[in-house]
């Protein structure tokens, strides 16, 4: 176990972790030039082309020191969004140390910080680095100052590299084996073994990656997942190199695969303990919860014969995402689709990206909502994450919605816009921190759902890019929500409802009115189209009706025969309107979500 380390990376988006795991693959041998591309354990397109990291990877590494020992080196790569935070912990927790990346020219950053707390929660030994030190905004000193306030190490122990051209990669190696420490653990004791991660093979069913706590996995040993309560054969166990390295047995302290013809991601939950069914352990690892999704979004085909297509669709992603969840249901605008919950806004993002590559899914998505709890009037409370589940405000005592507090970090000149932009988000201010004299950390508590829809977008805006955010939920809190209605002709269109805090009902419902008129197509008839909150509207707006001058042929002659052909013409559009029904154009939905919501 000495010749062991387990270590993981930790960065904000963007700030090079792949990069430099790809030149730790190469100095160490673990992958032969041929094989070597870019952010090679990002195995999705998606993740290339965006530059993140949305699953975890693991991979071992043989290593010979400069004094001629040899090591292995588990390297365990972190999603850095906050979207994935719970995977990130469950990551840290099989780890002894943790490399902590910055970028030289960007400098520390809010999910740096977030990551790094975990890490140190963790007890983790941190390695700090400096990356991309060869650009020439690369401002090392002045970065470096920012990470020794941080984490009150000394400059000495900060190591300069750069994940590009690999300058340092072998000082960083060194480093790896002399300041972690390697995995403690009793070889002796009944085996315990923790899920940090799990992938769907078609073939063999789920793959577990795992790192052994105490105890020896051997194979063909029967095995219990203890969360799960479910038990399966350990088929086939190994190393995780670039391709599985099969091996008759785990040791405690090393990191590696099981497959043991698990049909479902369901069974295999990140964080969940593994244990040997001929001498279990009592005690599992502690930390382990379910995954709990927080923002909930409608999925409908556009085209309403691709209802099957779609389910198919959810059902494969699903079996590589554990954490997506969907159910069915119907709306009287779109017809059938499915109710899906996704960790948050990136989360949903990369979902419907993934519909639209990998199975050619055209897809509308309704308003992300997230969910709350409503206390009806007889006590009995209901949890609601869907806007036509809203029961009429008549019956509700309170409703309680889903808080976070969120940790935005940003050059101090930018200080009043983004308190501006939580202010109005209906954010508390918690506290301010000075980073540098350039740098400030401001805290806030907002509900979720006034940062779910674009509060990510305004912010970057605000500040010209430079703004950085993290959040953790904390609460739920008491809320004045309503559910606001969209009309047309006294019909409500229930893919158009929403659920908002009634200070904001009255000038969201207006400009929604207002966006409508604009795009849906005129009638031969008038259309009203009305916000309403409960019975009470609270916006109108009217389409004209398109009309044919049925005057042209009256010129001269009693004023009675125009009035009789003008009444004609409003009998036949008022028929008209009875069995008319309004086409609302897939724009409309869409300019819901892409509303200014300023």
């Amino acid at each position: 176990m000495k010749h062991i380390r387990n270590f993981c990376i930790i960065a904000h988006i963007d700030h090079g972790k792949s990069t430099l795991a790809d030149r730790l693959l190469e100095r160490t041998g673990t992958i032969t030039e041929r094989e070597m591309q870019d952010q090679v354990l990002d195995d999705m397109d998606l993740e290339r082309e965006r530059g993140i990291t949305i699953k975890s990877h693991a991979i071992r590494m043989d290593y010979t020191a400069r004094d001629g020992q040899h090591y292995a080196l588990n390297l365990i790569d972190t999603p850095g969004h906050v979207d994935f935070a719970y995977e990130v912990s469950r990551a840290l927790k099989a780890c002894e140390g943790a490399i902590l990346v910055v970028d030289a020219s960007q400098g520390v950053e809010a999910q740096t910080i977030s990551n790094l707390y975990q890490a140190i929660d963790q007890g983790l030994e941190i390695i700090p680095v400096l990356n991309k030190i060869d650009l020439p905004g690369a401002e090392p000193e002045l970065i470096a100052q920012q990470v020794i306030d941080l984490i009150g190490c000394t400059r000495e122990e900060i190591l300069a590299v750069s994940g590009k051209t690999g300058a340092g990669v072998d000082d960083l190696l060194e480093e790896v084996v002399r300041r972690i420490p390697p995995p403690a653990g009793e070889p002796d004791a009944p085996l315990r073994a923790l899920i940090f991660d799990s992938v769907f093979n078609t073939y063999r069913g789920s793959v577990v990656y795992v790192r052994v706590m105490d105890g020896v996995l051997r194979k063909g040993e029967r095995i219990r997942f203890m969360a799960a309560d479910k038990e399966y054969d350990a088929d086939e166990i190994g190393y995780l190199r670039l391709k599985n390295d099969p091996r008759k047995e785990l040791n405690a302290g090393e990191v590696g695969y099981i497959i043991g013809s698990v049909k479902s991601l369901e069974d295999t939950k990140v964080g969940d303990t593994v244990t040997s069914v001929s001498k279990p352990t009592r005690n599992p690892i502690p930390g382990f919860k379910l995954v709990k999704p927080m923002v909930f979004s409608g999925l409908y085909p556009t085209n309403s014969e691709d209802f099957e297509g779609l389910r198919a669709a959810l059902e494969k992603l699903q079996l590589n995402d554990a954490s997506l969840q969907f159910i069915p249901e119907t709306s009287a605008a779109l017809g059938f689709g499915f109710r899906a919950g996704f960790l948050g806004m990136l989360h949903m993002e990369i979902i419907q990206e993934r519909l639209d590559r990998e199975f050619d899914m055209d897809i509308i998505t309704t308003v992300p909502n997230v969910e709350y709890e409503v206390v009806m009037e007889d006590g009995t409370r209901i949890i609601v994450d869907n806007p036509s589940d809203m029961p009429s405000a008549g019956k509700i005592k309170t409703v309680y919605e889903p808080y976070i507090r969120a940790q935005i970090i940003c050059p101090s000149e930018y200080i009043g816009a983004v308190m501006k932009l939580c202010q109005e988000r209906r954010g508390m201010f918690k506290n301010t921190t000075y980073l540098d004299t350039s740098r400030v950390d401001i805290t806030y508590e907002l509900p979720l759902a006034e940062i779910v829809f674009d509060f990510y977008d305004k912010l970057k805006s605000n500040t010209r890019g430079y703004a950085s955010l993290d959040y953790e939920f904390i609460d739920i809190r008491e809320g004045h929500m309503v559910r606001l209605d969209i009309l047309l002709n006294g019909e409500p269109v229930d893919a158009l409802s929403s659920i908002v805090h009634r200070d904001k009902a009255y000038e969201w419902g207006k400009r929604l009115c207002a966006k409508l008129k604009e795009l849906i197509p005129r009638q031969m008839y008038e259309v009203i189209i009305q916000a309403a909150i409960g019975s009470k509207v609270i916006s109108r707006d009217t389409i004209r009706a398109l009309r044919k001058d049925v005057l042209a042929k009256c010129y001269g002659g009693d004023i009675s025969r125009k009035r009789k052909l003008l009444e004609k013409q409003k009998e036949g559009k008022k028929r008209m309107k009875q069995v008319g029904s309004v086409e609302i154009p897939q724009e409309a939905f869409l300019a819901v979500l892409a509303m200014d919501n300023g």
